[in-house]
């Protein structure tokens, strides 16, 4: 049903409402939901709003909550949160748009660094970034009646945090705060439970057609790496292009996954007869406002996935898809949180091709097959799954409730909280019973990542407020693809006058401490980011001083860890790290590391942006320790005893320890014996036998004979007591009595020989020894030497398996049921050993004939 205005039951619309002409609605099919809608907000207080892309639910929504499609007697003041930057300024526009008035007056906005509203200002579309930054300041939200949460289905982490904060206010300080879920995907399930069973309300897609096209590349392709994209597909998406725009009309969105592969498709398309844009967040506002108009000559836009799902691009009727996808990955153990490149999931692909038939019939061509499209993920990993929770975690602390207790749409993995809250504490932003602190609360409302409020706010002490601000600013923003070289890139910024980078310099300047400090801009960039990221200070690897041995082992080269090869650095957290061919920061003794991202096929870290840094600075601003180092060597193969002054895993220098304790020589030692196994010790024969024998013992029965198996050795020493605590070199490891130590671990009330005997007595007389090697005792004996026998002999109750083997000793037949050998295949067997050992016995009935191992001669 279409959008009827209403009027007050009891009279004459509200004089406010009448001050402005009724606007003339697109036709969009979200019309018909809206007075659903707004019923389930005066009802309720809460909705979810379910409503595919293109439908209206961004523009229209928020404008019928606020009651400025109407002249209704219930106006509001509307909060709608965007998880990204651009689609808010195009969300605002749009909406003014509507009203037929400019941005600033009854639609506004606001984004970091830039606002335009007003006191008239009815909607005011924000990011969720700074809607997170006003609850903390104020969790009452005073002067808005409801908020909308755009885009949920996204599960970016600040939107769900967001709302789970705006749930908590809604329970506790306002209750008559409406909260609306709007999404554009069929989760509608999760998002009603925790608005604790908000209504939801549908919209009907928009109904144009689409026509598919599938077109994966002819050559074979390398998948993506970490943030390496395959220039030949690059080349392939180009193509792709050229095709769509031969083959159907309209103006073509083109996506990509990043900035980079952005600018390389522009370069290779731009031999065509078309306006081309780029549509990322590093671009300006401007550029942004282009690419969002339609001009004279047809559009190629190239975009990331900030026009997936609330962003319509005016004028596209056809959308060339490259399937790829750029995801928030985290190495926690090496601190290098960054991006990573993905296949786009299902969920996400068709959320792109919607955007063909938003305004009219359209194509949708995917660079990749139908078949191969199946085997996709159905949905995007969240971000609260895999992203850097540090920011995430200060929220919650100044927020003061425990994250465990928080309304979340899924909960953040333990491993990777843990570390935020490490990070946090590191920064003296949080206290050991994880509240926050006076400094993490100054942090926090810097509204950048903690480690880069961090940055500004001790930088802006050392190398003065503006140069900390500028620093910080470079950091906040996607330079990728720009070069490795920061320094480079920042005097490209002050030269240009970036626009996007100066609003966020002002921005920070007005929340440092005002310093002034004259100081190089070499050394301010090296300092800030340090004091960002202490642990990616990295060192050109190299011939350092050799470890000293424990007394008695000999000297040579050390590392600690893999070697890693010329031109690589190692950070002070411990990773390697390598630059690019070509890369201007290559003589750098010192690389202090801004961005830097791991591949899981790769030894090192590839460096993004980094700058030199002066090595006493470091020293200053990390703080050397020194530390005595007891450890085994994996090149010596030995423990080397030394103390070491270093940066984290940087060592700067060491000397030799001359009294190492006895106990750190142990736990060395026994890192090594984990580290190459129980080879390091001495094995005779006979305990090699001894083992295998209480082995068998262990698996047939069980308690009380001991596992005595590779995993259970390594993981203690105590067996090897007393003669473990009197070792103090591998060679005194080699001595160890194992077999005395193995008999140590003999139950006292079983007997060994008893239980599983060395050897038994078989039917010629001989004592045969057994195999306890393998998973069942074994007997290998002459087939003539078990003649007259017709039970199989058993050991602790298994069956043991002969090898019955021919006069020479080779494998004749393997059995654990020697009376069925017998009766079937033993015929077979005599008939072709007859003629090859004639001397030796092969009876037609071998329960007559007497066991021997003598030939037929020597018995006459």
């Amino acid at each position: 049903m279409p959008y009827t205005p209403s009027r007050p039951a009891n009279g004459p619309p509200r004089h406010q409402a009448t001050m402005f002409d009724m606007p003339v609605l697109p036709e969009l099919p979200i019309r018909a939901s809206l007075p659903e809608l707004l019923r389930a907000v005066e009802r309720t207080g809460t909705a979810v709003l379910a409503a595919p892309p293109g439908t209206g639910k961004t523009t229209l929504a928020p404008l019928a909550l606020a009651g400025l499609l109407d002249d209704g007697d219930r106006p509001r003041r509307v909060l709608v949160a965007e998880p990204r930057r651009l689609a808010t300024r195009a969300a605002a526009t749009r909406m003014a748009a509507i009203l037929g008035e400019k941005v600033g007056e009854r639609v506004g906005y606001q984004i970091r660094g830039d606002s335009r509203r007003s006191a008239a200002t009815r909607v005011e579309v924000v990011t969720t970034g700074v809607l997170l930054n006003r609850l903390l300041a104020d969790p009452e939200l005073p002067g808005v009646d409801a908020v909308m949460l755009d885009e949920c289905h996204e599960r970016h982490l600040e939107t769900d945090t967001a709302c789970a904060f705006l749930i908590e206010t809604r329970q506790v300080l306002r209750p008559d705060l409406a909260i609306v879920a709007a999404s554009a995907t069929a989760d509608v399930a999760l998002w009603t439970s925790l608005l604790d069973g908000a209504p939801a309300i549908a919209s009907e897609p928009m109904r144009h057609p689409v026509q598919m096209h599938w077109a994966p590349p002819k050559e074979r392709i390398s998948p993506p790496e970490g943030l390496r994209v395959d220039r030949r597909f690059l080349a392939h998406v180009a193509h792709v292009v050229d095709r769509a725009l031969a083959a159907d009309e309209g103006d073509v969105l083109c996506f990509l996954p990043g900035a980079g592969e952005i600018r390389r498709v522009a370069e290779q398309l731009a031999y065509l007869d078309v306006d081309i844009h780029q549509l990322h967040g590093s671009v300006s506002p401007a550029e942004q406002d282009a690419a969002m108009r339609p001009g004279r000559r047809r559009r190629v836009v190239l975009s990331t996935d900030i026009a997936e799902s609330s962003l319509t691009v005016p004028g596209v009727r056809i959308v060339v898809d490259a399937g790829l996808a750029r995801r928030p990955i985290i190495d926690h153990a090496r601190g290098l949180p960054g991006l990573t490149t993905t296949t786009a999931s299902r969920a996400s692909c068709a959320q792109r091709a919607g955007r063909a038939g938003r305004e009219a019939p359209g194509a949708v061509w995917r660079c990749w097959s139908e078949a191969e499209h199946v085997r996709r993920p159905a949905q995007p990993t969240p971000d609260v799954a895999s992203s850097d929770l540090t920011s995430f975690a200060l929220q919650a602390a100044c927020w003061g409730t425990p994250v465990a207790d928080l309304a979340l749409p899924g909960q953040p993995p333990t491993g990777a909280l843990e570390a935020a809250e490490t990070t946090l504490t590191s920064l003296g932003a949080i206290e050991e019973d994880g509240t926050a602190t006076a400094r993490g609360r100054a942090l926090a409302k810097v509204g950048l990542h903690p480690r880069l409020a961090r940055a500004l706010i001790d930088g802006a002490a050392r190398v003065g407020t503006e140069k900390a601000a500028e620093v910080a600013a470079l950091l906040g923003l996607d330079g990728r693809g720009r070069g490795d070289d920061l320094l480079a890139e920042w005097r490209r910024l002050r030269s240009t006058r970036d626009r996007q980078w100066q609003s966020e310099v002002k921005r920070l300047k007005r929340g440092a401490p005002d310093v002034e400090r004259h100081v190089s801009d070499d050394e301010a960039a090296a300092t800030v980011i340090a004091l960002a990221f202490p642990e990616r200070v990295a060192k050109r690897t190299g011939q350092g001083t050799a470890p000293a041995p424990v007394r008695g082992t000999r000297r040579g080269p050390s590392q600690s860890g893999p070697p890693l090869a010329p031109g690589q650095w190692l950070t002070v957290a411990g990773t390697g790290a390598v630059i690019a061919e070509g890369s201007s920061l290559a003589g750098s003794e010192w690389l202090a590391i801004a961005d830097a991202d791991r591949s899981p096929v790769r030894a090192a870290a590839m460096i993004r942006a980094a700058v030199p840094i002066d090595g006493d600075l470091a020293r200053e601003l990390i703080g050397a320790t020194r530390t005595k180092r007891v450890e085994w060597d994996a090149e010596r193969r030995d423990v080397v005893a030394r103390e070491v002054t270093a940066l984290g895993a940087i060592e700067l220098a060491s000397k030799p320890l001359a009294r190492p304790e006895p106990a750190l020589i142990g736990a060395a030692l026994a890192e090594g014996l984990r580290a190459e196994g129980l080879g390091l010790l001495r094995w005779s024969e006979d305990t090699k036998r001894l083992r295998a024998r209480m082995a068998f013992c262990h698996r047939q029965i069980g308690d009380p004979w001991v596992d005595v198996s590779d995993a259970a050795l390594l993981a203690g020493t105590d067996w090897l007591e007393p003669w473990w605590s009197r070792a103090r070199r591998r060679s005194d490891l080699e001595k160890l009595p194992v077999g005395q130590a193995l008999r140590n671990l003999l139950p006292w009330q079983a007997g060994i020989d008893e239980t599983a005997p060395e050897a038994l007595a078989v039917p010629s007389g001989r004592q045969a020894r057994v195999d306890y090697t393998e998973e069942g005792p074994v007997l290998a004996v002459k087939l003539q030497e078990m003649f007259g026998a017709t039970d199989t002999p058993r050991i602790a109750g298994a069956p043991v398996r002969l090898h019955l083997l021919s006069p020479a000793g080779r494998p004749l037949a393997v059995t654990a049921d020697l009376k069925s050998f017998w009766e079937g295949p033993y015929q077979q067997v005599r008939k072709e050993m007859r003629g090859r050992y004639p001397k030796h016995p092969w009876p037609e009935d071998p329960y007559s004939m007497e066991a021997t191992a003598k030939t037929k001669r020597r018995l006459g």
